[in-house]
């Protein structure tokens, strides 16, 4: 889909390009810290897996209106992109994981043994499983007109394994993984070779989605590695750097492609991954992995999202001027250490966008 943008200031700084100023987003930037979005899905009642279309039901066009407004939200608080809004969980609905959300996500059969890893069915037509995903992102383009980019992302296969395999989200409120992590944990010792299988599935079916919503549009992806900060080196190396370098090997390199690792400090690795862009948490100095990485890659960070929940507004602007200064123009996507939380005034958050516009 050609198309001149208005704004291409996020796809010239996941290229080091130069640029006016640094873009702005936020992860989680259309959700629960945003009123509006509260008061929407009130009046909705509906689901969250209506909304980010996990079920297997036929597609309404009255679902697909609200994902674009809920996703084009952030626009109006002057944000230099949107994100689609859907969970990482969205693909495994296809494959046969049904997540439902009450009101976090749930699978009645978590995923352990052989049997139920084979069991599940690959991604091979992905406009006839996901047609909901792609008529989003038709659709948010159609409105959005050139006049922001549009970002697309995936769950990272060891992070969509937590989950499989919990049956429920394994991510403590906060910070770490909850004792429902345990019998990953015990996969990874007792069975790795199942693990593998599984996150070999996961893979491919990664690569099927994130190259289908960038053929329907999608002008930058993201892959979400969000159990990175639970994650000794050796299973990192193990179980999660593999599949990262087998996805952006195969995903459409004229794509920006960002990956997201929570609070990983283990930069080489991600480096190696072969990503555009590596997106970093508050655990890491971004002028030292500037210098690391010798402006091979761009970075994206890494504003503490803890302080935009609890800080002043004085709080708010020293931390984006420290970032920025640390970040540098050239190869910098301003953004936070992780999504923004819940409870977040959502008076901060256009403060950190008005002063990162600013500064």
């Amino acid at each position: 889909m050609k198309q001149v943008l208005k704004n291409d200031l996020l796809l010239r700084a996941s290229r080091c390009l130069p640029v006016e100023r640094v873009p702005v987003w936020m992860m989680r930037q259309a959700g629960r810290s945003d009123p509006l979005y509260r008061q929407i899905r009130q009046e909705l009642n509906l689901p969250l897996e209506r909304l980010f279309r996990t079920c297997p039901t036929p597609v309404s066009e009255t679902d697909i209106e609200w994902a674009v407004k809920i996703s084009l939200l952030p626009k109006r608080i002057g944000v230099d992109a949107i994100i689609v809004y859907k969970d990482i969980l969205t693909p495994l609905a296809p494959m046969g994981a049904y997540f439902r959300f009450a009101p976090g996500p749930i699978l009645n059969s978590p995923i352990r043994t052989q049997a139920q890893i084979d069991a599940l069915r690959p991604l091979h037509n992905p406009p006839t499983q996901l047609a909901f995903t792609g008529q989003v992102i038709r659709k948010l383009r159609e409105t959005l007109n050139g006049e922001l980019p549009l970002i697309g992302f995936a769950g990272a296969p060891l992070t969509l394994a937590f989950f499989l395999i919990a049956g429920e989200s394994p991510i403590k409120r906060g910070a770490g993984v909850s004792e429902k992590a345990t019998p990953v944990f015990q996969m990874m010792e007792e069975a790795p070779e199942r693990l593998h299988c599984l996150l070999d599935k996961l893979t491919d079916m990664t690569i099927h989605y994130l190259n289908y919503q960038i053929s329907e549009g999608a002008q930058v992806v993201q892959l979400f590695e969000s159990i990175a900060d639970v994650l000794p080196r050796q299973m990192y190396e193990n179980f999660a750097a593999p599949y990262h370098q087998r996805i952006f090997t195969e995903v459409n390199s004229e794509t920006p492609r960002i990956l997201f690792a929570k609070e990983c400090s283990y930069l080489d690795l991600m480096h190696q991954s072969g990503a555009d862009v590596l997106s970093v948490g508050k655990c890491v100095e971004l002028d030292k992995a500037r210098a690391l990485t010798d402006g091979a890659v761009a970075f994206q960070g890494n504003v503490d999202n803890d302080i935009l929940r609890d800080g002043t507004f004085d709080d708010i602007t020293a931390s984006v001027k420290a970032c920025l200064k640390q970040g540098g123009k050239t190869g910098h996507i301003l953004n936070l250490s992780h999504g923004l939380h819940r409870d977040t005034p959502f008076e901060n958050v256009k403060h950190f966008v008005n002063i990162a516009k600013t500064l």
